[in-house]
């Protein structure tokens, strides 16, 4: 019995420090990166129709689902002023183009009257010419003693006669280029009416015309928010009677998702992505990346990082838009929706189980016994150093930690780019043990698979 008692003891001395572990090789395989994220089905363009004039809505042509086409009238707001307003624009119009009918006539009458005066001025002055000359000659004749005094005084006379009715008909002429500059003012100031009210026809038949609501894509109407009889009303931000309906153009559906900011980085333009969506189960729909936002936005609150006045260290997303390939017919805009986004893919690597890795100071890594208290402070500094690696078992069964450079991870391996070799033996857990054990520590081998433990 004392021999007994002894083995057991020795058995249990020699097998002080030795921690029980689990083990993986370093492999090679082939690793894709991916990033799964959620959010939710949106159409790549909408538009929300507003109305942009405040009225009844008076019918309603289309119902939530229907696909409508660009131009087609989609609704009507009652139009009953709007319609008289119009045709008193139109009445204004036609009085003003009445009045600039006759200002022009008036014009080209005052423009014959200048001619017919300028014509009777010409003959005046003809006359007063011939009428001087026979003057003349009555003066010489009349100091000659050739003519009469009486016929002297008739020449005389007449020529007095002939200057003041070319003087009259200079006087006619004057008030009569007057007159027609007056007239040209009045003929002016018709046209311009003429155009004033052309442009508030033009505006009153754009009021009208706003009353008929169009649709201005191709697509589908995916939000109808109003009935026949209510009420509308334009510019009134996220006012429910502002907006008369939204229409999708699903010819390019996108799935609109949020990744974390530690994973970004890895998201480019065309990648490769798996889609699923909550509502089509067991589908798996193909699409890529087309568009990568550049504003982080707050994961609590869902406003972007810069507008907010909470700390900077809270959890942060970016948007993400997927196009899908080939979305199906029964599609609705809003339905949640998960995608694995493939960042990247390698062939035939060295990789490791993820949970492998581990992180060690430099000062943990220093087993020397009985080493002496480190007082300076670049080595103090130089300790404190951390080193991502992975404890390699070696052939007399320890755990020794190697420094390890990564690549991409996979699902549930992660790419060796250095400081390991194909089929090397590396403690994979348990997590624990992974976490404290130490430097060239003694270890043993159990890979039986864990049964959870039962109680009764």
């Amino acid at each position: 019995m004392l021999i007994a008692a002894g083995v057991v003891a020795s058995v249990r001395y020699n097998r002080r420090g030795v921690v029980t572990v689990q083990t993986g090789k370093v492999i090679r395989q082939d690793l894709t990166s991916i990033v799964t994220s959620s959010g939710e089905i949106k159409p790549r363009n909408y538009i929300n129709i507003g109305a942009e004039f405040s009225g009844q809505l008076t019918e309603i042509l289309v119902k939530e689902g229907d696909t409508v086409r660009k131009g087609q009238l989609v609704a009507r707001i009652d139009e009953a002023q709007s319609n008289a307003d119009v045709l008193a624009q139109r009445a204004a119009l036609s009085s003003a183009e009445a009045d600039a009918s006759a200002s022009e006539a008036g014009y080209k009458a005052g423009e014959e009257n200048v001619n017919a005066l300028q014509a009777t001025l010409e003959r005046a002055k003809a006359d007063l010419t011939r009428y001087q000359e026979d003057f003349k000659r009555g003066q010489e004749l009349f100091k000659q003693g050739l003519i009469a005094r009486q016929e002297f005084d008739q020449r005389k006379a007449a020529f007095d006669v002939q200057q003041a009715a070319v003087s009259e008909a200079n006087l006619r002429i004057v008030q009569a280029k007057a007159q027609l500059a007056q007239l040209k003012a009045q003929q002016t100031a018709s046209q311009r009416k003429i155009a004033q009210n052309e442009a508030n026809l033009t505006r009153v038949n754009d009021i009208l015309r706003k009353h008929n609501v169009v649709a201005p894509i191709d697509g589908l109407v995916t939000y109808l928010p109003v009935r026949t009889g209510e009420t509308v009303v334009p510019g009134i931000q996220n006012s429910a009677a502002s907006t008369i309906m939204t229409i999708a153009d699903m010819s390019i559906v996108t799935a609109e998702v949020k990744v974390d900011e530690s994973d970004i980085v890895n998201i480019k333009l065309d990648q490769p992505t798996e889609i699923t969506i909550d509502a089509i189960p067991n589908k798996t729909f193909t699409g890529h990346v087309i568009e990568i936002g550049n504003t982080a936005i707050l994961r609590s609150t869902g406003l972007a990082a810069s507008q907010s006045s909470t700390s900077s260290q809270e959890a942060k997303d970016f948007k993400v838009v997927i196009a899908m390939d080939n979305p199906p017919d029964e599609i609705r805009p809003g339905l949640s929706a998960t995608t694995k986004i493939t960042t990247a893919t390698r062939r035939n690597v060295l990789s490791i189980p993820i949970q492998c890795l581990t992180v060690r100071t430099k000062g943990d890594l220093d087993t020397t016994p009985n080493k002496p208290v480190v007082t300076d402070p670049v080595k103090i500094k130089a300790d404190k150093e951390e080193l991502t690696g992975v404890f390699v078992v070696t052939a007399d069964n320890k755990a020794v930690f190697r420094e390890a450079k990564t690549g991409i991870s996979g699902a549930t391996d992660i790419e060796v780019l250095s400081g390991l070799n194909e089929g090397e033996q590396l403690v994979t857990g348990p997590y624990q043990v992974i976490r404290t054990v130490k430097n060239n520590a003694t270890v043993k081998i159990d890979n039986k698979p864990q049964t959870p433990k039962t109680t009764t």
